[in-house]
């Protein structure tokens, strides 16, 4: 390894330098004690003849590899949600390729370890006049998902939050589907910080009644849901919500910012894990999961507590852009061959974020190998005129 010139906290640069290797498991080492779904990546196809910002080009076998990575290390895959770059690069068509791909990949290796975001992606926003609409729209969705065989994750719509107004509209949308899902579903709740396009989902843009609303939605069908999904990032309300969900349905954390201390729970209950960092921390993940199913509760905290400042260093605001410094540390890490997104979002945050993502990553001990990340690090500050 060698010393690296990279952007300090000013506007002049310091010297780094990659620590140990990761110490942590190519793959699970015990059964858990918690549901963990991971948000996972796209991989670009650098190679293509396409326009970045105007068409999208996968590479299929790259981006399957990454959910058999994650698949082996105990994390089920959340699959053409927000981290896919759904709505942001990754349109419906691909979507529904992606998730094919994916279910048949699981199927193949016996299993059924992801469920797949169905939403109204379809339709344009600006073009929603109706609830109906909307309905249709979502119905067109379940339906393609469900024949491919994979569970649905139920999503937030931007075109609902357009039409809808009032709680009534929403709850009339999410009865309808609840009613005729084949099984049940794990509701999305996305914020406004990662879509600006969702504020005042649930009809309100007050907190306590959008959540009274949800919980209408959900008490009218437990048995067709599985669990919900809030990323708020503020995890009072989480545990709020947490504590008035009918007794068999999940809370599945998508805090980025406080996702070690809601998994680990208190004395009334805990939420499971829908999130998108754990793409990124994966191996670290599984090992302190693995810790926690064992009791361990101090092992928990050692190995998952120090990502939690690189979690929120990715998400940090604006939040939507969090993909890019997730694609980053795959190819640092070697995951891929290559820093390329689908609609040209590797510009989307700045050479010193990234830098500070690498360094963040280092200390959370989640570099596989400190020599090709410190290459590939020196390749992409050169790029930008850092020597």
């Amino acid at each position: 390894m060698t010393d690296l010139r990279i952007p300090d906290a000013g506007n002049g640069l310091e010297t780094f330098r990659f620590g140990a290797a990761s110490p942590f498991p190519t793959t699970a080492s015990a059964p858990f004690n918690r549901v963990a779904f991971g948000g996972a990546h796209v991989v670009a196809d650098p190679r293509a003849d396409v326009d970045p910002w105007l068409a999208t080009a996968i590479d299929w076998h790259a981006t399957i590899a990454y959910r058999r990575h994650l698949w082996g290390l105990g994390i089920h895959v959340a699959e053409a949600m927000d981290t896919a770059q759904r709505g942001m690069g990754l349109d419906w068509p691909n979507a529904l390729d992606l998730i094919r791909r994916s279910a048949d990949a699981a199927r193949a290796d016996g299993h059924r370890n992801l469920a797949a975001g169905a939403g109204t992606d379809h339709l344009d926003p600006a073009e929603a006049t109706s609830v109906d609409q909307v309905i249709r729209a979502y119905e067109e969705q379940f339906e393609a998902i469900e024949a491919a065989g994979a569970p649905i994750i139920l999503m937030a719509s931007r075109a609902l939050a357009r039409v809808a107004t009032s709680a009534d509209d929403y709850l009339r949308v999410y009865d309808r589907l609840l009613s005729q899902a084949r099984e049940p579903v794990i509701i999305h709740w996305l914020g406004d910080m990662f879509d600006p396009a969702l504020a005042g989902y649930w009809g309100s843009d007050d907190i306590a009644t959008a959540m009274a609303t949800a919980l209408d939605a959900i008490q009218a069908h437990p048995d067709k849901v599985d669990g919900i999904k809030i990323s708020l990032l503020d995890a009072d309300w989480e545990i709020a919500m947490r504590r008035k969900l009918p007794a068999s349905v999940r809370m599945y954390t998508g805090d980025d910012f406080n996702f070690a201390e809601l998994i680990l729970g208190d004395e009334q209950g805990y939420s499971d894990a829908l999130l998108g960092i754990f793409d990124s921390i994966a191996p670290a993940a599984s090992a302190a999961l693995a810790r926690l199913a064992d009791g361990d509760e101090a092992g928990f905290r050692e190995i998952l507590e120090p990502t939690v400042p690189l979690s929120r260093l990715i998400f940090a605001a604006p939040t939507r852009f969090y993909k890019t410094g997730v694609v980053f540390l795959a190819w640092l890490n070697g995951y891929q061959d290559h820093f390329t997104m689908i609609g040209g979002q590797e510009s989307a945050r700045s050479v010193r974020h990234l830098t500070h993502v690498a360094r963040l990553a280092d200390a959370a001990r989640l570099i596989v190998d400190p020599d090709r990340a410190t290459a590939r690090l020196k390749a992409y500050l050169s790029l930008h005129g850092i020597d």
